[in-house]
């Protein structure tokens, strides 16, 4: 079965908006877990526009029965401050840019695999896995195994567009699935994450192994509707028949 990490970010966007600590970080933590999900999800980007470092650091307590999975570009340093404090299970790293909207593409390991090198050394040293965000790019997850990581995050938002606006739904899906495919040929673990929701869910879980999704806004949203337990047991559900 395909694990649910619970990205925690809109939660604290819409904390954000007020001075009075409502939602609750640490309180929506533990319902997602209370719900079955067997992670917890946190992206603290230099701005802190939602997740800051105090909310990283109350949150550690809390995640102990799960996965705490960290997320983030290892080349700001405020990022590998959290880290080395948290020591977190998992660090997924991303190549954000510090005023970028949203995650929106993987590394370049023509161009970053020297850097990261040390970088996931380190992490390692810590006890943390390391999972790096990746296109679905055949060429591009060959050099993964060439940095030490043992994971790669597939970035669906792709598969997302081409499932809403059904249009070559079935070919974009093929080249996630032939993606995930070479990584786990190279022995590296797949994780996916990025405008999953409960209705393009259940079809990208068709590709076999996929061992995690980390999913933040579109649980948030569809919480606003079914209450933040059930929508995480509902994602549980569909995850229970992935392949």
């Amino acid at each position: 079965m395909t694990n649910l990490s619970v990205n925690l970010n809109k939660v604290a966007l819409i904390r954000n908006t007020r001075n009075i600590g409502i939602p609750s970080i640490t309180k929506m933590a533990k319902i997602c877990i209370d719900a079955g999900a067997r992670g917890i999800t946190v992206h603290p980007r230099p701005d802190q526009r939602h997740i800051r470092p105090g909310d990283v650091y109350d949150l550690l307590e809390v995640v102990k029965p799960v996965e705490f999975n960290i997320e983030g570009n290892p080349l700001e340093a405020s990022f590998m401050e959290i880290v080395r404090r948290v020591k977190p299970t998992q660090c997924t790293l991303v190549p954000d840019a510090p005023d970028t909207f949203t995650s929106d593409s993987g590394w370049d390991l023509t161009k970053n695999k020297e850097r990261l090198i040390p970088i996931i050394q380190e992490l390692h040293s810590l006890g943390s896995r390391v999972s790096l965000f990746m296109d679905a790019d055949i060429k591009q997850i060959s050099l993964v195994p060439g940095t030490g990581a043992e994971r790669i995050e597939l970035y669906t938002e792709p598969y997302a567009t081409a499932y809403r606006e059904n249009q070559n739904l079935e070919s974009t899906w093929q080249q996630f699935a032939d993606a995930a495919k070479k990584a786990q040929e190279l022995d590296l673990g797949v994780n996916a994450g990025h405008d999953l929701n409960l209705d393009n869910l259940a079809k990208f879980c068709t590709i076999p192994n996929i061992l995690e999704v980390s999913i933040g806004h579109a649980l948030t949203a569809e919480a606003l509707e079914m209450g933040f337990f059930n929508t995480v047991k509902e994602y549980i559900r569909i995850l229970s028949k992935s392949a």
